[in-house]
């Protein structure tokens, strides 16, 4: 017989959402030391952002494996323990979706919380998205897992989750070699959207954002799709298609649409996967694809490999899936490590961006190789007539 299914999770703190964030979680706070249960394995951190850490850790009663994210409470003199909350609060709402991090359990200390989440063994899918062509995804890869990301997110838009960071270092591989599943990851700058309400926000990674977000116009859950059809395009050709020299300059790009389809570029591609992008890549957010919508796309509909069912995980949080032991994710890597003491000094009002840029042309030749294919982590500062700090620094 089967393991019993648990009962999709209640969403208590959605009637208690104020201004797109959660106030109430039902994940017990556990108050005694965190290494009287867990012990950190040594190693390279799985993740660094400015107010937070990720480490991988080991349950020492039943030896399983845990990313653990040590979040610190308060940033840049203010308190934000609700918005550590919110991400909880997020977490618990998809606790019965496959395709998202599973949350185990959550320490707190006088100055900072751990959330104990599930561990991911393959790392990002950015660094396969940034490889060589003979390791890169195949279409047939980005195929089954473009439709997990899509079960995933249709899940969160269902419960009125916008996730508002989706790109290759927020999807995690449960295994490398052989190809495993998908996870999705990084829940600090999602919000809940209520049909009452009318949110518009600065936030996001430049090379991912929707032009709306760029508008300031009201953000919708077609805000992650434009970032859904950046993210199959990256996958498939190594290439991230706005990309400027400069924050700017990929803005305009995205203001204006500079987007290309050449056959150089998509010369092993199929015109169907082509014509998938372009139904994400639409600068009225309403003519954008839905999530359910893509999932009927011919290109994904005609299914070369079953996927398995995705409505709930078959097992709870303590039979956690994260014992994944046959890759190190020493490959998960920090997207904000570098920083200055000017950095730490900028005044509140400046708003900040997050910038994890990848090459513009990834996948090239012997003759082209360069020596530095990894991620280009920056920060910039620009001033907006609304004022805000953006806290999404984290790969967990």
């Amino acid at each position: 017989m089967s393991p019993e299914k648990p009962s999709a999770p209640q969403a208590p703190a959605q009637v208690a959402a104020r201004g797109g964030f959660l106030r109430e979680i039902r994940t017990p706070i556990r108050t005694e030391p965190f290494r009287q249960r867990y012990s950190l394995s040594p190693g390279r951190e799985l993740g660094r952002g400015k107010f937070a850490v990720v480490k991988k850790c080991v349950q020492k009663d039943t030896e399983k494996e845990f990313a653990a994210k040590f979040m610190r409470k308060r940033r840049k003199g203010k308190d934000c323990r609700m918005e550590i909350i919110h991400e909880i609060a997020v977490l618990e709402l998809a606790q019965c979706n496959l395709w998202v991090i599973n949350l185990h359990e959550v320490y707190e200390t006088a100055t900072e919380m751990i959330l104990v989440l599930e561990y991911a063994a393959g790392g990002e899918i950015f660094d396969q998205c940034v490889a060589e062509r003979e390791e890169a995804f195949k279409e047939k890869d980005v195929k089954r897992l473009m439709r997990q990301i899509l079960e995933g997110v249709s899940f969160l838009h269902r419960n009125n989750v916008v996730h508002l960071d989706l790109k290759p270092q927020n999807i995690l591989l449960t295994s490398k070699s052989p190809l495993g599943d998908i996870k999705i990851v990084d829940f600090g700058l999602s919000r809940i959207m209520k049909s009452s309400e009318e949110l518009r926000e600065i936030m996001g990674t430049p090379e991912y954002v929707a032009p709306e977000i760029l508008s300031y116009d009201p953000i919708s859950t077609a805000t992650d799709m434009w970032s859904i059809g950046v993210l199959a395009y990256v996958m498939l050709t190594g290439i991230s298609p706005f990309l400027g020299d400069d924050k700017q300059e990929t803005f305009l790009n995205i203001s204006q649409m500079n987007v290309n389809y050449s056959e150089e570029d998509f010369e092993l591609i199929s015109e169907s996967a082509v014509d998938f992008i372009k139904t994400l890549l639409v600068k009225k957010p309403e003519e954008r694809a839905t999530a359910e919508e893509c999932l009927q796309h011919p290109w994904l509909a005609q299914s070369d490999i079953p996927d398995p069912a995705c409505s709930n995980k078959s097992i709870p949080a303590e039979a956690n899936t994260a014992t994944q032991k046959d890759e190190d994710s020493a490959s998960e890597k920090s997207i904000d490590a570098e920083k200055t003491e000017e950095e730490e000094s900028v005044v509140t009002e400046e708003l900040i961006v997050v910038a994890s840029y990848t090459l513009g042309q990834c996948r090239q030749s012997e003759q082209e190789k360069i020596t530095d294919q990894k991620a280009i982590s920056k920060r910039f500062k620009f001033e907006e007539p609304l004022l805000q700090e953006i806290p999404g620094e984290f790969i967990y």
